[in-house]
């Protein structure tokens, strides 16, 4: 899978991820917070910010245990919940992590790792989109600016159920 882009849904007002098969036209849209859309939108844009942001601790902490992430894959979706596992290797062993895909997949982001999704889960979730929905032609920049717009937009009440 490759990620190509975190937008806000404009029906929800949600940030959204959205990975696409290398090769293949199905893509995963995940849902996703806003802060975390931020990095991941900050990681592919290669922003530096004055202050390491939390996945950049994440990376700078395993670079520091000498811990590799080999690979992060989305692997369920339970009652509109995804799941996703960060595979380490450490000192010749192989940990597995779970974690939300946000998280995973910002840190997947900074260390350039290859990520994956489980064969059934993109049966049963991937989407082909529309052209016009699936703009790579958005440049990074634009994709952080409509952050920033959602961020200065959002209030705390709006994530609650």
């Amino acid at each position: 899978m490759r990620l190509t882009a975190v937008r806000v849904d404009l029906q929800s007002n949600t940030p959204v991820v959205l990975l696409q098969e290398v090769a293949g036209e199905r893509s995963l849209p995940i849902f996703i917070g806003a802060p975390e859309a931020t990095a991941i939108a900050f990681a592919i844009q290669g922003v530096e910010v004055p202050r390491p942001m939390t996945h950049d601790l994440m990376k700078d902490l395993l670079d520091a245990l000498g811990a590799n992430v080999e690979r992060v894959v989305v692997s369920e979706v339970r009652d509109a919940t995804y799941f996703a596992e960060i595979h380490l290797a450490v000192g010749g062993r192989a940990l597995e992590l779970s974690s939300r895909p946000s998280d995973a997949i910002a840190l997947a982001a900074r260390t350039h790792s290859p990520l994956f999704v489980e064969d059934e889960l993109m049966e049963s979730a991937g989407v082909v989109l529309d052209d016009d929905e699936d703009d790579d032609d958005e440049a990074p920049e634009e994709i952080v600016g409509e952050f920033r717009e959602f961020l200065e937009r959002v209030r705390p009440e709006d994530f609650t159920t």
